[in-house]
């Protein structure tokens, strides 16, 4: 009796085993983190420096402190998205088909990763500010560069980084919200 007792103890056991094996462990896919945006409000830039505008609440102007930086140098900086705005600002010395060739230039060294780089002329004659602006689609280091001229006397240069490695598809959201406020600084922008 104990030994038929032991059989089926042990047979009822080695069936729920087995029976407890049969799904399949599959691991989750890699997520990416949960971006929270803050509300949208801006702030005047305004200083002794030849240009102002308004920028985001939730960032901070820091001046640049690059080896090669000029005067009037600042990044608009976005820690939260681990972005900047960053703003080189140059006089004009008879040399602005050069400026705006080279901003030209540095905007499409990205299209080695982009899928398209398109242009928009921005013009507004009351303030006297011109420009382009050059919205970079794809994995490229700067999703949006531009540049902003007088024509005469100066000329601003402005290029969009996140510090991440460039995936296009999950950087989307923080693209699409930072550039709007990009779009918002370059629309209240004014010679000083």
């Amino acid at each position: 009796m104990k030994r038929v007792f032991l059989y089926i103890a042990t047979i009822l056991l080695m069936v729920s085993f087995l029976s407890g094996c049969k799904e399949n462990y599959t691991p989750k896919p890699r997520g990416y983190f949960r971006i929270d945006f803050p509300n949208k409000s801006y702030q005047i830039f305004k200083n002794s420096y030849p240009y102002s505008f308004e920028y985001p609440v939730y960032s901070q102007i820091v001046p640049d402190k690059e080896a090669l930086a000029e005067p009037y140098w600042v990044d608009v900086s976005i820690p939260e998205n681990k972005a900047k705005f960053h703003l080189s600002y140059k006089l004009v010395k008879g040399n602005l088909s050069k400026l705006i060739e080279d901003s030209r230039e540095l905007a499409y060294k990205h299209s080695i990763k982009a899928i398209s780089i398109d242009e928009r002329t921005f013009i507004n004659p009351a303030k006297k500010v011109y420009g382009t602006v050059y919205n970079i689609k794809g994995n490229a280091a700067s999703p949006m560069q531009f540049y902003l001229t007088d024509s005469t006397t100066h000329f601003l240069r402005g290029s969009f980084y996140i510090s991440e490695i460039p995936n296009y598809d999950s950087l989307l959201p923080v693209i699409n919200f930072l550039e709007s406020d990009l779009i918002h600084l370059i629309e209240t922008f004014n010679w000083n």
